[in-house]
């Protein structure tokens, strides 16, 4: 929200500067961006007025200007501004003047003319941009004034940030109020009075929606001059409020939204066929909109149509059939209420946003439609004059106020201040609230309010007490140590938080990052598969993240790209985030969404080397087990099973699929050198995908005596098939030991060599394993583990065909 200090000192004028006018808004609750003056300092210009030019005899594009600019003799000015004409009036910059930028005017000749000063633009002044020409100002501008008098440049243009709640503050007079109630400064009335109709012209109105179009007021004007110049008082404080002038009528709705907050359309009533209604649209109805645009609508869009059909989007813009135009002489004021939810997300919707639509899906005063529209009318007939008939109203379902109640105590104790009853019904009646009290026997004293037509921010108690603090001055609160009983929660030790994981990540050299839970749908297909129904968004910010994703790594690859880009060669991320699957199973509650599944996923990413650049070894790429070994130490001490897997978005023979006690609980791979190709990666990256749960999960440690007795070691170097795994036979050797009684003294298998070539058949492979043995009782005898180690191979033997190398 953009406005003048000078406008807004209309209303309220509170004996205070400009800095603690910006601080107090901030205070308040309206934060204020940005404050500004606006314009520059410049001195020494004034109103001139162009008496006599003529052509400068040496140069084809300069005029000699005679410049009446209140100072007893006429001026010779030299200018080669394009629109300079005998007549106009426009800032004249005298000797002696001080221009933004340090520029200084002094007496000068142009092509051997003397020039006693310089004739402006609106860039020159720094006003604005605009740069085509001299600043042309009114036929009445008093000549010799100073412009920055006539044009009130000694004003301020503050920007606040408004809060979604605070749509009373999308006017002049919303924040007003607030200031007002803020500095005690006492707030101008305003009424806006009835203009008697003066023709009998009427145009019938019929609400069809009468639950979402809750009043719906407009009246008749003939022989209106629409090609009347906008006064200058307007155009600059719509100028400084962020808005473009542009037509006297189409400035004064405009004008009226920021003064009182109602949002007005003007139509051509010539344009109008039969009755003007109020409706729901009819799916697939297309309406052509004032930025050129044509839309087609669905049933839940409200519309304005006649009876040829829909010539407007209710609330949002009006149709281009029907807009007024420069030569347009009979028109249709309107101003409406529309329920908030019936304009809520129309915007997103269409790609479009609208001043109009902002306001009322936030929701505006529902009691105001009747005073905006005779202050319009009195606007339209001072700029255009014109024949006005009487007000049509027709009402609908309009909004209900209950009644507020605010505990004193709870709100004390919620504010952390014993402010006094009186203080705060005080409080309550400077924003204009109707503050009644009364005594509960149980509760203690309780102020009642009902909120007002304006305010849609005011539904509960709690909204009361904001008010209450906001107007006692946040700062105005003491700090104080909170007093509330604090409890350790218990964390169970089989359960690790989500913190630990990042921990044990970051100690991996991993770095975490954050992305949208929404990506394009492409990414879906490449990471996901082409079976994957992603759900998709009705309104997405951007085309490329349109979908709700349902894999994590497709995420990842976009921050890879980010950093080639900005020449970081080694990248290696993790994401904790949830993903959305359709599930049919999952009901409706509060944490849930019927028939999405969003379960939370651990996922990461490792590109470039497998450590940083040193001295003290080669470069080498972080590969398969550098990643698997890294998933292992963030399992630790659990222990996870990796198998041989095929995955969409993994090098075929490069991916293992992840097992927690048998159950799948994610994948490991190497990218699948496709996609590295359509990303553009000069390396294939690392990837891997978890469920979260599983890494959550974990087995409590157990301690064990430490054997005082010697531990032996026993090499078994196997041949087997090569398509046997090294997963394989540590699991028949888990087997065994399970089985075989005399086992127990086995505590470690672990794989030190792998071996194909001379000796051994093409279709085998040898795979040594180093055995550790030791007992807690008595020390081991040769004939013992020989024993076992022969009942360890006949084993094996039956499991997966090994014998011994």
């Amino acid at each position: 929200m953009q406005f003048s200090e000078q406008w807004l000192r209309t209303w309220v004028n509170p004996s205070i500067t400009t800095e603690q006018l910006a601080d107090t808004l901030t205070m308040g609750g309206l934060e204020v961006e940005e404050c500004h003056p606006a314009a520059p300092a410049f001195s020494g210009v004034v109103v001139g007025q162009i008496v006599s030019m003529e052509k400068h005899p040496d140069a084809d594009k300069l005029n000699v200007c005679q410049v009446d600019a209140g100072t007893g003799e006429l001026l010779q000015i030299v200018c080669g501004a394009p629109n300079a004409a005998v007549g106009i009036k426009i800032p004249a910059a005298l000797i002696g003047a001080e221009l933004p930028n340090d520029f200084k005017i002094k007496a000068a000749k142009l092509r051997g003319m003397a020039s006693s000063g310089m004739l402006c633009s609106a860039r020159e002044l720094g006003i604005n941009d605009e740069a085509s020409g001299l600043m042309e100002l009114p036929a009445d501008a008093p000549v010799g004034a100073s412009i920055r008098d006539y044009l009130n440049l000694d004003d301020h243009v503050f920007t606040i940030k408004l809060t979604p709640n605070r749509a009373d503050c999308l006017s002049i007079r919303g924040v007003a109020r607030d200031v007002a109630a803020m500095t005690g400064a006492s707030l101008q009335p305003f009424t806006a009075s009835a203009v008697a109709a003066t023709i009998a012209d009427e145009l019938p109105i019929r609400i069809d929606a009468p639950a979402v179009c809750g009043r719906f007021t407009g009246r008749v004007m003939t022989h209106v001059n629409a090609a009347a110049p906008t006064p200058l008082w307007m155009v600059q404080r719509l100028a400084r409020a962020g808005v473009r002038p542009i037509s006297a009528l189409v400035d004064i709705t405009n004008y009226v939204m920021l003064h009182l907050g109602q949002p007005m359309h003007v139509y051509d009533l010539d344009a109008i066929q039969g009755t003007l209604h109020v409706r729901m649209a009819q799916a697939g109805e297309k309406i052509e909109l004032l930025n050129d645009q044509t839309y087609e609508m669905q049933d839940d869009v409200l519309v304005i149509a006649d009876d040829s059909g829909a010539i407007g989007m209710a609330g949002v813009m009006g149709g281009n059939s029907t807009k007024a135009e420069l030569h347009t002489q009979n028109i249709f004021l309107e101003a409406a209420f529309f329920a908030p939810e019936v304009i809520q997300g129309k915007s997103r919707r269409f790609r479009f946003s609208s001043d109009a639509s902002h306001r009322f899906e936030r929701g505006v005063d529902f009691m105001g439609q009747v005073e905006a529209l005779e202050f319009a009318t009195r606007l339209v007939l001072d700029v255009c004059g014109g024949q006005i008939g009487a007000v049509s109203e027709v009402v609908g379902q309009l909004p209900q106020r209950e009644q507020l109640n605010m505990r004193v105590a709870r709100a004390q104790k919620v504010i952390g201040v014993a402010i006094p009853a009186d203080d705060m019904a005080q409080y309550l009646g400077r924003l204009q609230l109707d503050v009644s009290r009364r005594m509960d026997d149980q509760q203690g004293e309780i102020l009642s309010v009902t909120a007002p037509s304006y305010r849609f921010d005011m539904a509960i108690e709690e909204d009361l007490i904001e008010e209450v603090v906001r107007l006692f001055g946040y700062s105005n609160i003491p700090l104080k140590p909170p007093v509330a009983t604090q409890t350790m929660l218990h964390v169970p030790e089989s359960e690790r938080q989500a913190d630990a994981i990042r921990d044990a990540l970051v100690a991996l050299d991993y770095q975490e990052v954050i992305n949208f839970s929404f990506v394009d749908e492409a990414v879906e297909r490449d990471f996901a598969g082409a079976n994957v129904r992603p759900i998709k968004l009705l309104n997405p910010i951007a085309s490329s993240l349109a979908v709700m994703r349902t894999q994590l790594v497709g995420s990842l690859v976009g921050n890879l790209k980010t950093n080639l880009a900005r020449s970081a060669n080694r990248v290696r991320v993790f994401e904790f985030a949830k993903v959305f699957h359709r599930d049919a199973t999952v009901p409706a509650s509060e944490n849930t969404v019927p028939n999405i599944a969003q379960p939370l996923m651990l996922a990461g990413l490792a590109y470039g080397s497998a450590v940083p650049e040193q001295w003290a070894g080669a470069d080498v790429d972080v590969d398969f087990y550098d990643v698997k070994g890294d998933i292992e130490r963030l399992f630790a001490p659990q222990t996870v099973r990796f198998e041989a897997f095929a995955h969409v978005a993994a090098h075929p023979g490069r991916c293992a699929q992840l097992l927690v006690d048998g159950r799948p609980v994610g994948w490991l791979g190497q990218m699948h050198p496709r996609l590295q190709q359509a990303y553009d990666l000069p390396k294939a990256p690392m990837l891997f995908e978890m469920e979260a749960e599983a890494v959550f999960a974990r087995r409590v440690p157990v301690a064990t005596d430490v054997s005082k007795l010697p531990m032996v070691t026993r090499d078994l170097a196997l041949i087997v098939a090569r398509e046997v795994s090294a997963q394989h036979i540590f699991d028949a050797f888990v087997k065994f030991i399970a089985l075989e009684p005399t086992a127990y003294i086995i505590r470690d298998v672990q794989l030190f060599d792998v071996y194909q070539g001379e000796h051994v058949a093409a279709t085998e492979k040898s795979m040594a394993y180093r055995i550790n043995l030791q007992d807690m009782s008595a020390t081991l005898q040769d004939a013992q583990i020989d024993a076992l180690m022969q009942a360890a191979l006949a084993h094996l033997h039956s499991e997966v065909g090994a014998r011994l190398r």
